[in-house]
């Protein structure tokens, strides 16, 4: 950022993260506010970039970990989730491990009246 302060106005030019250039002119009240708008908003890009980790990676992760070396119900699957603040109701986790299935990466028996979801 350069600053150039010309007869109580002030210049400013701003190169942003992502190398977008901006050009800033007004009274030292407006530029500062201009600036800390375009910081504030570059903070909120950067917490929306940062992923939340999902459903499938979790179950994926689990699958790595070993929980599904014995079939586990659906019910085990949301408890596990839960344990871990991630909560779903079992109509998300039912369409969630049906792709996982499809996909190939989680399998499935049927364990007494219910289905029980296996490492592949």
């Amino acid at each position: 950022m350069i600053i150039y302060n010309v007869n109580n106005m002030v210049k400013a030019e701003i190169k942003t993260k992502n190398g977008t250039r901006i050009q800033v002119e007004g009274t030292p009240e407006e530029v500062e506010k201009i600036l800390s708008n375009i910081k504030r908003r570059e903070e909120q890009l950067a917490v929306k970039k940062k992923r939340k980790i999902s459903a499938t990676d979790f179950i994926l992760k689990l699958r790595e970990e070993g929980f599904f070396d014995k079939p586990k119900t659906i019910l085990d699957i949301k408890e596990k989730l839960a344990e871990n603040g991630l909560i779903y109701p079992v109509t998300t986790l039912s369409a969630v491990l049906i792709r996982l299935i499809r996909r190939r990466e989680l399998g499935r028996i049927k364990t007494e009246k219910m289905w029980g979801y296996v490492k592949r």
